[in-house]
């Protein structure tokens, strides 16, 4: 519970717009950033310009420690056409209840501020890549 505090005001004194590589994860995840509340979720995700995959996790299940990284890969190779929000719903119950979010890993596609796809549990690349050319429209 401490080393999970200690994370959270980690995240909270980074800098705002701070890629993730600055803590450490490899280069290239810039288009990835976590959600760090409902600010912060309306001006990065319903206000973004670009279509963005909202990732809906909780660190304790494994299925999403499965899809997580994968759809980060799969984001990375849109080279900036699409964005990634990862949401752990265990900090942000609020924005899970309001996007109806019942189990995790959920995924949604978001363009314009407005949900215009969704999946729940493990995809393979090839899924990913139709899920996401699917949203950027190529």
């Amino acid at each position: 519970m401490a080393q999970r505090l200690a994370l959270r005001r980690l995240l909270l004194l980074a800098p705002r717009g701070t890629p993730s590589s600055a803590f450490g994860t490899s280069a290239g995840r810039a288009s990835t950033f976590n959600v760090q509340d409902g600010s912060d979720f309306q001006d990065r995700v319903v206000n973004s310009p670009k279509p963005v995959v909202v990732d809906f996790h909780a660190q304790w299940c494994g299925p999403c420690k499965i899809l997580g990284p994968r759809l980060e890969k799969m984001v990375a190779k849109q080279e900036g056409k699409v964005v990634m929000a990862k949401v752990d719903i265990d900090d942000h119950t609020d924005l899970a209840i309001e996007y109806e979010v019942s189990a995790v890993p959920t995924v949604l596609a978001m363009k314009n501020g407005d949900v215009v796809d969704k999946f729940v549990g493990i995809k393979d690349e090839d899924q990913l890549e139709a899920f996401l050319k699917k949203l950027i429209g190529a």
